[in-house]
């Protein structure tokens, strides 16, 4: 559990655009094996501490003509930002991927003044 001082918690949400690999034969699309994509996400202003990170998937394409394999996941996690990792493996066959993302942590306090 992440405990936050002096009650000023901060939340931050977005969306992580992920890729749209279908149109080209990307390497999501037409690849097999290990496969992985990366995202850099900014918060809308930095939060005191490294927040916690809750990902979802907002929209997956994936073809039924293998097993459904993925891996979605925060690292690299900063007061100012983190990078969405999404992995497959396998033959599993992705289209398109995106995320929503929301940050939880703490914040400056308005009320203390830096004199």
């Amino acid at each position: 559990m992440k405990k936050l001082g002096d009650h000023r918690i901060g939340v931050d949400s977005g969306i992580a655009h992920g890729f749209s690999d279908f149109a080209n034969d990307g390497e999501m699309w037409a690849g097999t094996g290990d496969r992985v994509r990366r995202v850099n996400v900014e918060f809308s202003e930095p939060f005191l501490n490294p927040p916690v990170v809750h990902l979802g998937f907002a929209m997956w394409d994936i073809s039924n003509a293998a097993n459904t394999r993925v891996e979605l996941a925060a690292e690299n996690v900063t007061a100012t930002g983190f990078t969405t990792v999404f992995q497959t493996w396998g033959d599993t066959k992705v289209a398109r991927m995106r995320a929503n993302w929301m940050a939880i942590g703490e914040v400056e306090n308005d009320e203390i003044w830096d004199v």
